[in-house]
C-alpha cells in the first residue's frame, strides 16, 4: 500500500470577542475528497521536518506564516489506497491573514462547533486531543 506523510496545522487562536479558543479548518477543494473538512497541510518533501513542511504548506495554501508551537500527535490511517501518517502541529500565526488558495471554505471551531462540519476521517481521530485545547 501506498504511504503517505503529512504534516496537518492546529492554528490555534483566542478569539477576543468571546474569550474561547478556536482552531482553524478548511474544506478540500479538490481530489478525491473534495468537499470534507480537515485540518490544513501537506506532504513533506524529501529531507524535511514535520514543523518545516507545516511553515512551508500553510505559507503556500493560506499565504499565511505560522510558528509550530509543538506536535500534538502522530494519527496513522488506512485509507483504501493509501497509508496515511499525519503529524500534528499545534501552531499559532506570526504573519498573514490566512487566505484560501485552494481550499473551497473554511472556519474558525470552538468547542462547541468543533463537530459540526464533516472531517475525513484521519482528522476525526485527532479531535479529542484537539477538544484538550479549546
Amino acid at each position: 500500500m501506498k504511504q503517505v506523510t503529512v504534516s496537518g496545522a492546529i492554528i490555534l487562536r483566542s478569539n477576543p470577542l468571546t474569550q474561547q479558543n478556536e482552531i482553524f479548518s478548511t474544506q478540500r477543494g479538490y481530489g478525491e475528497y473534495k468537499d470534507g473538512w480537515e485540518i490544513p497541510g501537506g506532504k513533506l518533501e524529501p529531507g524535511e521536518t514535520p514543523e518545516q513542511c507545516i511553515v512551508r504548506e500553510i505559507q503556500e495554501e493560506l499565504q499565511t506564516t505560522v510558528q509550530p508551537v509543538r506536535e500534538l500527535g502522530i494519527v496513522d490511517y488506512d485509507y483504501p489506497t493509501f497509508h496515511l501518517t499525519m503529524h500534528c502541529i499545534l501552531c499559532t500565526i506570526v504573519n498573514g491573514e490566512l487566505k484560501l488558495l485552494e481550499h473551497e471554505a473554511a472556519r474558525w471551531l470552538t468547542k462547541e462547533t468543533l463537530h459540526s462540519v464533516e472531517w475525513l476521517p484521519a482528522d476525526k481521530l485527532i479531535l479529542p486531543e484537539i477538544e484538550k485545547l479549546l
